[in-house]
């Protein structure tokens, strides 16, 4: 299933992409898509409905975040080997996790905003999923169980806060519009290859990011059994696992979002996102 979220900001529908690409409206069977609903038994009701039946949203309708009011948003630190590579930094033994703020969360083409005063924004197309059931201490064979779908995400960054101001990440992680999700989740059952997935992002038509999910050092079942260990996961919680090569920071001379850029990436089965980059205003 592909699930979406419809409408203007604070307005979205639940809704389900059918396979001619059509917005059928679930809020007569759901209310939302957020951390009460995010779960196999709501996949289930989705199943056995007549999906004919459902009426149709227009497709010209703002698309937004495929999930309201997560109650965590984890990101996965240097995930990926070529990336590390590029930093000049030693691999990982253990996933590197830090928070983004959840207020970061917006759509998945929804406007890109600077941060006030901010040289150092920076993009990052990671290969995202949200979790279908309560985890806590769960094995690495068993960790897929727990996991609804996957998800196409922005680890949009502000390199200085997060580098040069203090010894934590999450301080330049989770600015406002910092976290586009979406277009949808697609759920697991439809995505077997989820471990070798095509990656890329463009800044204004220049291809600055290629990459593949085979490249990531802790995979999928890894990252979802390690984090259970560290703190419970809920419905609904969304992970963002890493970026391959091609970042602003790492650009000779660095490169960063200064306002007026285009944004689009995308990862294979799991659709595009396009974003106008803002200078904050008051």
């Amino acid at each position: 299933m592909k699930l979406s979220r419809i409408g203007n900001i604070g307005q979205e529908k639940p809704v389900l992409i059918d396979k001619n690409d059509n917005y059928r409206d679930l809020s007569g069977i759901i209310k939302d898509f957020d951390p009460s609903t995010l779960n196999f038994n709501t996949l289930k009701k989705i199943s056995e409905t007549n999906i004919q039946s459902l009426s149709i949203i227009s497709k010209d309708s703002r698309v937004g975040a495929c999930v309201r009011d997560p109650s965590k948003f984890i990101g996965i630190g240097l995930n990926f080997k070529d990336h590390a590579l590029e930093q000049n930094l030693p691999i990982p033994k253990e996933p590197i996790i830090f928070s983004k703020f959840t207020n970061c969360v917006c759509g998945p083409n929804d406007d890109i905003q600077i941060p006030k005063g901010s040289n150092h924004t920076d993009w990052e197309v990671e290969l995202g999923f949200v979790m279908g059931k309560k985890a806590k201490y769960v094995s690495e064979e068993e960790a897929l169980d727990y996991v609804l779908g996957f998800t196409l995400v922005n680890d949009v960054s502000e390199r200085n806060l997060q580098k040069n101001r203090g010894l934590t990440w999450d301080k330049g992680k989770g600015f406002d519009t910092f976290g586009p999700i979406g277009p949808y989740i697609l759920t697991t059952d439809e995505i077997s290859d989820y471990q070798n997935l095509n990656m890329f992002l463009d800044v204004n038509g220049e291809r600055m990011q290629t990459g593949n999910s085979k490249e990531m050092i802790f995979d999928i079942k890894k990252l979802v059994s390690y984090m259970s260990h560290c703190m419970t996961l809920f419905p609904g919680d969304i992970c963002c696992t890493g970026t391959p090569p091609g970042v602003g920071e790492n650009m000779k001379p660095p490169r960063f979002l200064m306002g007026d850029e285009t944004i689009i990436l995308g990862i294979d089965k799991l659709g595009t996102q396009k974003h106008k980059v803002i200078k904050f205003t008051e």
